[in-house]
This record gives C-alpha cells, structure tokens and sequence, in this order.
C-alpha cells in the first residue's frame, strides 16, 4: 500500500511440529518474490517523487504510472507471501514501510506543492502511524485483522491520490474522494484503536501454560 494500508503479509501461520524421522522443513529464504516486490515499492517512492516534483503533464503521468506499479505490488507481495508461505520477518517490517514511505510521499509532496490542504495530509499520517504503534503495543497479545472498513480505506486513498496525481479530472471529485477516504481513514482509526484497547487486556499467549 500504500500509505498505509492493514497488517503486513497476513498474520504467520503456526510453525507445524516435525514428523518423527523428519527434519523440520527450512523457512521462506531472504530472497523470493513478496521480498522483492516490496523493495520494488520503496524503489519506486523517490522516483515517483522526483516525476511529480518536475512538472508539466507528461511528468504528472508518468508519477501516476510509477504510482499505480507501486500500488500493484502492495496488492500482490501479500497474496504471494501467503499463497506460497513467504512470510518473512523481513517482509514484515519492510512491507508497511514501504506502504506509508508511498502514501506518505505523495502526500507531503501534494501539500508541498499547493494542491492538498496540510489538514488532510496530517490528519491520514497521524492516523497511520498511531495504528503501527498500536499494533506494537498488542504484539504480545495477538494481531487485529484487516476489516473490510480498512481495505475501503486503503483503496480510497489510493484513488484520491491518484486522481490528485492525474492531471484532467475535476477539482470537485478529487475532492469528493479524498474526503471520503479521510472521513474512512479516522472511522477505522478509532475503530482499531477500541479493538486494540480490547485485545490488550486479553492475558498474552500462553500466559496460564503450564511450564
């Protein structure tokens, strides 16, 4: 994603135990395909900036090209990573970097430039570095899953920062759009942040184990 999109990769699945007279089979390596789509995405951000920062309408459409490669990859890095059990600890720190290194690039640099309000461009960063500080503060406890109301999220900022990229369309649908990716952006906010508040008074896994 883009700035900011849900948990990165999907929750990892559960080791499963060795079979008797069979070594545990090795993990994902470093390098495969979810890995390196990921750090195609943070590549992509300071070329997408250098393309909208140089203006004219052929540099506007290549940023919203370079944009839309990096909103593909958000899309298919972590259906690879589950499909295919390349679920990293690597692409589970790089994955949501690279997301808000995108969606934040475009829009300090929309606002830099004129074209955003600095309200909106604040209120979405806000949002999305609060809710990777609460998914530290449950880490023990469990991971919050994606809803449908941030996937609606993620999907509304990227065409509001699209359409803000794109030269042609009408001022007023970019506007319309963005302010109801903001107006998501906030209800799934404070919706993660009671979920987070919940699941932080769970006892974390294992807790009552026996030793």
């Amino acid at each position: 994603m883009l700035p900011g999109g849900e948990p990165p990769h999907g929750a990892a699945r559960p080791a499963q135990p060795a079979l008797p007279g069979r070594a545990a089979l090795p993990g994902p390596g470093l390098v495969n395909a979810a890995n390196a789509l990921t750090v195609l995405r943070l590549v992509l951000v300071p070329v997408f900036v250098a393309c909208l920062l140089a203006g004219g309408t052929g540099w506007r459409v290549a940023a919203f090209v370079v944009f839309g490669v990096a909103s593909v990859t958000d899309l298919l890095d972590g259906r690879l990573a589950r499909s295919r059990g390349l679920i990293t600890d690597f692409g589970k720190i790089a994955d949501p970097i690279a997301d808000k290194a995108l969606t934040g690039a475009a829009l300090v640099t929309l606002s830099a430039l004129g074209e955003l309000a600095w309200w909106v461009t604040v209120v979405i960063l806000v949002r999305e570095i609060s809710v990777t500080l609460l998914r530290f503060w449950v880490i023990r406890r469990g991971v919050i899953a994606a809803s449908r109301g941030g996937k609606l999220k993620t999907l509304l900022q990227v065409v509001a920062i699209a359409l803000y990229v794109l030269p042609g369309p009408p001022a007023v649908v970019r506007e319309v759009v963005m302010a109801a990716a903001v107006a998501v952006t906030v209800v799934t906010g404070i919706d993660y942040a009671v979920r987070a508040v919940r699941l932080r008074r769970r006892p974390p896994a294992g807790a009552g184990a026996a030793p």
